[in-house]
Parts: structure tokens; sequence; C-alpha cells
């Protein structure tokens, strides 16, 4: 089944459009539609690409701004969007077909990230799915036939949910050091430790979890000695408890403290202690993808920015005459489409099988920087009512700091960069 079958063709993007608000009176309910985006043509983007747009664009287009407002105000998962996804088959939009995948490759998912968080949606939006995309890459890749159709199937189809176990409180981006164990039992493992930023655990029926088989003190080399495991997570060893969190309220991130959890030998995902190298697989498709919902939420701040300044009118004219206002949107545009092509760029290199990180890193930087920046000055367009939640951009704002946190800081993408491409004595 190829994504074409799910994805029928629609009229293409609306080009922006601005209302005009007659002067002297304050339009305090203006909000852009799903289908306004300020890409609308996308002249670079192959024919499969432009389809997922056009598709998700669609989908979204049932997701109004006061949808996202609802759900991070009340914390719930936007479950609606979940399911309109699975419905349609794009759960699974990286995965093989004989599943009920797509599989089509990261250049097309990347287009759906940005869309969906384009959208409006943010990283929320992406963010209830994002696992779906690139998690389970090791078990396409790793995994036995039998494990496949186990697990892959339910969770395309959207009958199951899963989360990705990586991190730990002690350990952070030194995944090489972590703590958490698995030692073996009868007819399995038993697991006990503790994990953090885990998303959606509190929906999840399923893990993808790395953790320590053999002592680092018993490996030739540090990659080794970490196990890659796929199971069921809501069982009664697992505690799991909720972080709370600055942005992304709707989509739930938890700590897990495990102890005695009993997991079976066939919910191991490859060979033993060869976990790290699986979960390689999936690193660069994470940053790119990570990047893609940056740049979709740094568009939309800057939709609705130039949206307001063309209807914002003192001193007797619309405020993005200004050249205070027009030109760092006009910057903001520039730098997020040069961030965009590093990113497609990214995408098209990893489904032609190159496995080098530098332009998987260098784009997720570059749009993690620039969508921020844009964010921030949707909110200074805005002036005070930036800061009300009425117009959205406060919360454009506080998700924008995920990317550039997450799943690699900044500063450990320079270390990258540094060591890797430029041959410099590596610094940490």
């Amino acid at each position: 089944m190829t994504v074409l079958t799910y994805a029928p063709r629609i009229p293409r993007f609306l080009p922006l459009k601005v209302s005009r608000v007659p002067r002297g009176v304050r339009s305090r309910s203006l909000h852009a539609r799903a289908t306004e985006f300020l890409q609308s043509q996308d002249p670079d983007l192959s024919e499969s690409q432009r389809t997922v747009r056009e598709a998700i664009s669609k989908i979204c287009s049932d997701f109004p701004d006061s949808y996202w407002a609802q759900i991070d105000e009340s914390h719930q998962f936007p479950t609606e969007l979940y399911e309109a996804l699975a419905r349609r088959g794009w759960l699974g939009i990286c995965l093989p077909q004989r599943y009920g995948g797509s599989e089509l490759g990261i250049s097309e998912a990347a287009v759906m990230m940005q869309t969906i968080a384009e959208s409006g949606a943010g990283m929320t939006g992406a963010s209830s799915i994002h696992m779906n995309i690139f998690g389970l890459e090791p078990v396409a890749k790793y995994g036995t036939e039998e494990q496949k159709d186990r697990w892959l199937t339910p969770l395309i189809a959207g009958r199951q949910r899963a989360c990705f176990g990586v991190t730990e409180p002690n350990t952070g981006l030194d995944t090489l050091q972590l703590q958490a164990t698995a030692r073996r039992s009868r007819d399995g493992y038993v697991l006990s430790g503790q994990k953090v930023w885990i998303s959606t655990a509190q929906r999840a029926d399923k893990i993808l979890i790395l953790v320590r088989t053999t002592p680092r003190d018993r490996v030739k080399k540090p990659s080794q000695g970490l196990s890659l495991f796929y199971t069921d997570l809501q069982v009664p060893q697992v505690q799991i408890t909720e972080i709370p969190k600055m942005g992304r309220a709707a989509v739930d991130t938890n700590s897990l403290f495990f102890d005695n959890w009993h997991v079976s030998m066939e919910d191991r995902v490859g060979e033993e202690n060869e976990g790290f190298r699986m979960i390689l697989h999936g690193m660069n498709a994470e940053r790119i993808l990570i990047g893609a919902e940056a740049l979709g939420l740094g568009f939309a701040a800057l939709r609705r920015a130039a949206l307001y300044s063309n209807n914002r009118h003192v001193f007797g004219r619309p405020i993005g005459q200004n050249q205070g206002i027009q030109h760092p949107l006009a910057d903001s545009w520039m730098k997020l489409e040069a961030a965009r092509m590093m990113i497609y760029q990214a995408a098209r290199l990893y489904d032609q099988g190159y496995t080098g990180g530098e332009y998987a890193n260098a784009g997720k930087y570059l749009a993690a920087e620039a969508a921020f920046e844009g964010c921030e000055r949707a909110i200074l367009t805005h002036g005070g009512m930036g800061y009300a939640k009425e117009y959205h951009v406060e919360r454009y704002l506080r998700e924008v700091f995920i990317p550039r946190i997450a799943p690699v800081s900044r500063e450990m993408i320079l270390n990258y960069i540094g060591q890797r491409v430029l041959g410099l004595p590596r610094s940490y």
C-alpha cells in the first residue's frame, strides 16, 4: 500500500492572504487558517513530497488553533489528530508496506512533520506521532520477521502506541554510560533502573528501551554492552511519573523507575550487547525530523506575524509598513528557508544511504535557531498581545525551546562539526 492510496490530490495551497481591517478597528480575532502556508509553492519539492504536504494539510485543516490552545490548557493528548492520521495510513510513512506502511523516505516524513507543526499544531501535534516515524527504524532493520509482524502492524494501524527510552538522570547525552541494567533470567531478562524525558509514556503500550546487559569493564569497546528491547510498558514493575514542564503540555513527558521488570527473550531486538549500534541507525533521522518540526513552528509564527502586522494599524498605517517590523520578519524568512534547504538536503542524503551526521546535525541546529528567533520576533511584532494566549504565539515560543535542547544540544552539535568536519581536537 503506497502513500498515494492514502493521499488523494487536493487543490494547491492558497497563497498567503491578508484581510483588510478598517483603520481604527482593532482586530483581536485574526487567526490564520491551517492552509495558509508561507511556503505555498515549494518549487524544490518532489511530486511525492508535494502530495504528502497537500494531504497532511487537508487533515490538519480540521484542527484549528482553538483546538491546540484548548488541549494545551487542559493537558489533553491530541487523540483526534493521532487517530485521523492513523485512519489514513500516515503513521507508517517510512515503514514497510507489508506491515501496512507506505515505505517512503525521511524526505517525505520531514515534509509531513513540518506541515503538521506549521498548521498551528506546533511541537505538540508533531510530538504525538514522532515516535512512529523514526522510532521503530531499528525494529524494521534488525528485527525478525515475527517481531516486525507482531510489532509494526498494530503500531502503523494505530492500535498500539510506543515511546522511546534512552536518556537517564545521571548520564544525559553520554549514552555509553547508561546505568539501567538487564540481567539474564531463565526465560528472558530482568530490567532495573531509571529513564527520564520519556514522551507519551502515560499513554504508550510499548517502549523501545536501551539498557546495559554487560558491565562497561567487561566489553572491548565502549559502544558494546548495551541491548535494545521492545516490550510492554504498562506493567506493575514500571513506575511512570509525569514531569511538569514549560510547554507542549498536551503531550506528556515522564520519568520511569523500574525494578525486577521481566522482559521475554522474544522482545530483544537484534543481538545482545549490540543495541547502541542499532539505535544509531535512527539518530540522523530523528535530527532531521526534529529540525523539520522546528521549521514548521517557525513558519507558523512568521505567518501569524505577517498577518497581524498587515492588519494592525498604529499612527494611521499598518505596522508592517515600518521597516523595524518588516526587516526582522524578512530576515527570519531567509534564515528559515536556508535551514529548510539544509534539512531537506540531509533527508535526501539519508534516503540515499549516506550515514554521515554533519548535514542532519547542522540542519537541526540551524532550523532550531531560526525557529526560535522567528517565534521571538512574532511575539515582539504582536506587542503586548503577543503575551496573550489568544494570539497563540506565546505557545509557539514555549514549544520552540524543545528542538534547541533535544534530541541533542546545540553545544554537542558544534562539538560534532568541530571534530568530525573541521578536524579539531575532541573537546569533551
